[in-house]
């Protein structure tokens, strides 16, 4: 019982952690947009890519992000700030499309993509930065130290690592039913409120990315005063 309930609490842990940042319901809308001349085959081909590249993202960011940015020298602000302008840039061409390239079918015929493109587009732009961004890779990173452990190597190794990564998959699922079904969920908005929702979600996405840019910039800015305040103490 006892392993049961650490199990439990390390998957709510993992899972109510990265649940608010990713919010899967609410990118059905930038889903829609970013795919409105595909057909529903190459939606739901994409739906799967993109709730397996989430897994992997996210499971990667949480045991060895940490390490890769030590690696190469990256901080956390600096990809904050990168991916904060990817996520910016992204939600301007959403703002930018006209109605019918992001709610209805368009005149002109359907996208012809083959596997190959489609995976392409799958991780960029529709998983990172649009599904799994910046922040929700900084989650993982933290999350990923905050696992650490000590007691039976069975706990450590074994349980905790499968309470993570159950967790994970439980999001990438929930991450492929959204998109899967993303025309019925947004369907019942009708067509204006399609429109008005996605400018909207257009707009806070926008937000979103000036936000995680201003983290980032605001941390370098606290480093650069620290290190400027070690150099005088010297």
């Amino acid at each position: 019982m006892a392993l049961m309930s650490l199990f439990f609490s390390k998957y709510l842990f993992v899972l109510a952690a990265l649940l608010p940042i990713i919010n899967p319901p609410g990118l059905v809308p930038i889903f829609i947009s970013m795919t409105a001349r595909n057909s529903k085959q190459q939606r739901a081909f994409l739906a799967r890519r993109i709730a397996m590249y989430c897994f992997l993202l996210l499971l990667g960011s949480m045991y060895v992000g940490s390490f890769v940015l030590e690696f190469f020298g990256v901080s956390l602000p600096v990809v904050q700030l990168s991916g904060g302008l990817l996520i910016s840039l992204a939600a301007w061409r959403m703002l930018n499309d006209s109605p019918a390239e992001s709610t209805q079918p368009s005149s002109e015929p359907v996208r012809q993509e083959n596997r190959d493109e489609l995976k392409q587009r799958a991780f960029y732009p529709l998983t990172f930065p649009l599904t799994v961004g910046p922040g929700s890779i900084s989650v993982s990173i933290t999350v990923g130290a905050s696992l650490t452990v000590t007691g039976k190597p069975m706990i450590k190794y074994m349980l905790v690592p499968m309470a993570s990564l159950a967790a994970v998959l439980s999001l990438s699922v929930l991450v492929y039913m959204c998109y899967r079904h993303a025309d019925k969920l947004l369907g019942y908005l009708g067509q204006t409120g399609s429109v008005v929702f996605l400018r909207l979600s257009a707009f806070i996405l926008m937000c979103l990315g000036v936000q995680i840019m201003w983290e980032g910039v605001e941390q370098l800015f606290v480093e650069l005063i620290q290190s400027n305040a070690n150099l005088l103490h010297r």
